[in-house]
């Protein structure tokens, strides 16, 4: 059989993942199997991938693959989000580049064009997701728009109205200017950003005096109804039943009094704009205030901010302080840095704007939701993140769910526009006949919102599978819950928590039972990858020059769950050396020769034997580390311990002990116990990195195989010996010590280095082939006179003697070894002093107590072997 010199992941990953689709691999239907179930977080349809896709989606088909291998019927859905705000922005931008504007177009004619937009480039990011390896069951691909999951929408929200749980009010909401559209609290983003505090003077009515106002929004002093300050601030009890004139448009204005105004801030003294700020809007309901709205929806000033009709929020800000100053009106302006909220989709600061939305009351919904997490039924993976969910469920607000859009769940609220019932809404998910109180058909309208993007993902884990059209069927009562949901924490509110709510409202039921959040993607300073800095790679540019195998090892490499993760390219290199290495160690297996025939055996040399005793106990000893890590969701560190297991274990120390020397055969059982290994550490590795493990594990077969690895089982772990890992150990710190020994001693790789014991009964004498092997030696054995010209090592408080035809350096031994017995001797009086010490003998458990004896006689004997040596230097 011919093997590539070189491993070529463009070729073989296009090979497999065609072949994979072919033979329906990824497809799943219901059978007598456990299920695991993943339900993808629909990536937006406006989505291309980024670094956070790709270590979210590598994560969720490390855990899908494995599934898979321990003989679960694994089915991950994907799909995508309609994403409304985002994607109405692409068409009406597309609109724009082809003359035409949203205003002219009827909503109908709007959404053909939606459409057709989401047919063109809304699969994007999934045909990308296939070359990063995921194996979805493509099959079940669903949309947060096609019919049924719309269907379930609308049938959501029409119960949770009928219920008393969704309303209809003048609230204050979060207004984006730029998607002209409410948006809920999770999806406003607070950034701290450099203002300005303008301190404002406000002159009291009938009166020559002033009072100062600080704001950091002077534009909003065009919609001021009123005034207020401290009641227990004595600076202005002088002011009770006072006005004030509000500058700029001269408005007489109450001067209010209440506890809520902080005495400490500026001066003590608030503007109260109902229409403009959340608390001024509670402040004005209760001192019954007028409510005067100054901005359009685009942002721009209305006809009631008079002189400034038309112009952009913060150009009318600029151009009120001018006009403030030239009146004197600023009596200072200093720097501040405050808090300012952005639109999570259009990243434009949003405006508190009154307004008549639609909420869902959440109070009794999210009980279940806090319950399940803080009860352990529901796992948040790390537990960190409890606490701030905790704190969230406890203070959660209404939701307003209402959108200011055409693409999206249009509302199923009808109005009568007849003079007789102005007020009448009909919730239905049908279009009503007749008005129920006046009958008539004809001035029936509906509501012109859409609702908000979340009101659809909340319900994704039960409308993937049809829940809501047929509760009963298959899928949904063998596939529901689903197992693990793999998010960011960032959604952990606004998503994770709403679908918790909807599975118990709908299913009585926990919609999953594990959340492993994942943490951010950084660049290696630190920073938020984004494409204004221009720090985040393309992912399809990395996967084209490192590999899929490559990028989602390098990924994984730095990735614990819910820390943010310092990504940096050397890492897909990293991967791809990796790759490269089991490439190469297959090809050095594949080379070497066997015995031709069964009855020409070559004779197993000792060396060999114990290399395979000691790899099956490691072997055996990481697929029991790597489940424990599985167990625990510590998927980073299953790939490090299957990692150093092939590098460090198996390439490194494994193959270069039975490796036959240059025209030398090597023993059929030992060469097939070698490929046995292979194979086993190709399915632990092959979640992690599918495409080089599944070639290597065809060539190294084709006899009875299955179509795939992924069809493999995933190993058993069996038991395995410590004493054998142990002193197998010991043998490779030996190793160590000869291989710097040569390296500080400049001995060449060719010089005859013998390595000697005194003692008949030494712990290296059982590896004494290994380790000749592993470092070169011309002998490793037992010699009941050492020569005076040998140099002393000590391993673990064990004393040999190497001996090289090279001359050695006596003095810069003798420094050597003073060096050492100095360091041994301060470590010594370290772990006596904490020994000595009453409070940690009292409190430490006898395991950490037999741990510290054992430093002690451990060093105790390793200063006599040192001390030895050093006299034997002169």
């Amino acid at each position: 059989m011919e093997i590539s010199p070189r491993y070529n992941p463009a070729t073989v990953e296009d090979k497999w993942y065609s072949r994979w689709m072919q033979n329906g691999l990824f497809r799943s239907v219901p059978d007598e199997r456990e299920p695991y179930t993943i339900v993808i977080p629909p990536p937006n349809v406006t989505g291309v991938l980024h670094m956070g896709h790709v270590l979210n989606n590598t994560i969720q088909d490390i855990l899908v693959r494995r599934a898979r291998m321990l003989g679960k019927n694994a089915c991950w859905v994907p799909g995508t989000d309609h994403a409304s705000i985002a994607t109405e922005a692409r068409v009406v931008a597309m609109l724009r580049e082809k003359g035409i504007k949203k205003s002219d177009l009827t909503r109908d004619e709007f959404l053909k064009y939606a459409w057709e937009w989401k047919e063109k480039y809304g699969g994007i990011i999934l045909e990308q997701l296939k070359k990063l390896g995921c194996s979805c069951d493509w099959e079940r691909t669903r949309f947060t728009m096609e019919k049924s999951l719309s269907d379930g929408v609308i049938h959501v929200f029409t119960d949770l109205y009928n219920k008393g749980y969704i309303y209809r009010g003048h609230r204050m909401i979060n207004w984006d200017p730029s998607a002209r559209t409410a948006l809920s609290d999770e999806e406003v983003n607070y950034k701290e950003v450099n203002s300005k505090l303008y301190y404002v003077k406000y002159k009291i009515a009938d009166a020559d005096e002033y009072i100062i106002v600080a704001t950091t929004r002077p534009e909003t002093i065009l919609g001021d109804t009123g005034l207020c300050v401290n009641p227990k601030d004595g600076r202005y009890a002088h002011l009770r039943e006072k006005s004030v004139i509000v500058p700029v448009v001269n408005r007489k204005v109450p001067v209010i009094f209440d506890e809520y105004v902080d005495m400490e801030f500026g001066t003590g003294a608030l503007k109260v704009t109902p229409a403009h700020d959340l608390a001024d809007y509670e402040l004005g309901k209760k001192h019954k205030l007028e409510i005067i709205d100054i901005l359009n929806e685009d942002g721009t000033l209305n006809k009631f901010s008079q002189f400034y009709d038309g112009m952009d929020r913060f150009a009318a800000r600029k151009k009120i302080v001018e006009d403030l100053e030239k009146t004197g009106q600023i009596e200072k302006i200093e720097n501040f840095i405050n808090k300012v909220g952005y639109s999570e989709r259009t990243d434009v600061p949003i405006e508190p704007r009154l307004s008549l939305q639609w909420f869902l009351r959440m109070n009794k919904l999210s009980k279940p939701a806090l319950e399940n997490i803080l009860n352990g039924n529901i796992k948040l993976i790390p537990g960190k993140f409890i606490n701030s969910y905790r704190h969230w469920m406890e203070n959660v607000h209404d939701w307003c769910i209402s959108r200011q859009l055409w693409w999206g769940h249009r509302i199923p609220a009808w109005y009568c526009g007849c003079e007789e019932c102005p007020d009448v809404v009909i919730v239905q998910q049908e279009k009503p006949r007749e008005c129920p109180r006046c009958k008539c058909t004809k001035h029936l309208r509906q509501d012109e919102d859409v609702l908000d993007t979340w009101f659809s993902s909340w319900l994704w884990p039960v409308s993937v599978f049809d829940g809501f059209k047929d509760p009963g069927k298959k899928d949904m009562t063998y596939y529901y819950p689903t197992n693990d949901l793999v998010t960011a924490p960032e959604i952990l509110f606004f998503w994770v928590a709403r679908m918790i709510m909807a599975g118990y409202e709908y299913l009585h039921e926990k919609p999953f039972s594990n959340v492993y959040l994942t943490g951010t993607v950084r660049d290696k300073q630190g920073r938020k990858m984004s494409k204004s800095l221009g720090n985040s790679p393309e992912p399809l540019d990395l996967i084209n020059k490192y590999g899929a195998d490559g990028v989602r090892l390098g990924m994984m490499l730095c990735s614990p769950a819910g820390n943010d993760l310092l990504f940096d390219e050397s890492l897909c290199e990293q991967g791809r050396n990796f790759c490269n290495k089991i490439w190469n160690a297959f090809r050095l297996v594949m080379s070497w020769k066997k015995s031709p025939h069964a009855d020409i055996a070559v004779r197993k040399s000792g060396k060999d034997e114990i290399a395979v005793i000691w790899f099956e106990s490691r072997l055996n000893s990481a697929i029991h580390e790597i489940n424990d890590h599985f167990s625990k969701f510590r998927i980073s560190d299953a790939l490090m311990s299957a990692y150093k297991l092939v590098w460090d274990d198996f390439c490194s120390v494994y193959l270069e002990i039975i490796k036959p020397d240059r025209g030398e055969v090597i023993d059929e059982e030992i060469y097939q116990k070698t490929l046995d290994f292979f194979e086993t550490q190709l399915i632990l590795l092959h979640p992690f990195i599918p495409f080089v493990t599944e070639e290597i594990w065809h060539l190294i077969s084709e006899e009875n195989r299955l179509d795939s690895i992924m069809q493999s089982d995933w190993p058993e772990p069996a038991e395995y010996s410590d004493e054998v890992l142990s002193g197998f150990e010991f043998a490779l710190q030996v190793v160590s010590a000869v291989r710097n020994f040569r390296s500080e001693k400049n001995i060449s790789s060719a010089a005859p280095v013998r390595l000697l014991t005194p003692d008949h009964k030494s712990p290296i004498l059982p590896y004494a082939d290994v380790i000749k092997k592993l470092c070169g030696l011309s002998e490793a054995a037992f010699c009941a006179d050492i020569p005076d010209d040998s140099s002393a090592i000590v391993v673990r408080s064990v004393k040999l003697h190497l001996l090289s035809p090279e001359s050695i350096n006596q003095q810069d031994e003798k420094l050597k070894v003073e060096k050492e017995l100095a360091y041994t001797r301060g470590f010594l009086e370290s772990v006596e002093r904490k020994l000595a010490n009453p409070k940690f003998v009292q409190n430490a458990a006898e395991t950490i107590l037999e741990k510290e004896r054992k430093k002690k006689s451990d060093a105790e004997e390793r200063i006599k072997l040192l001390e030895e040596q050093l006299a034997s230097l002169g």
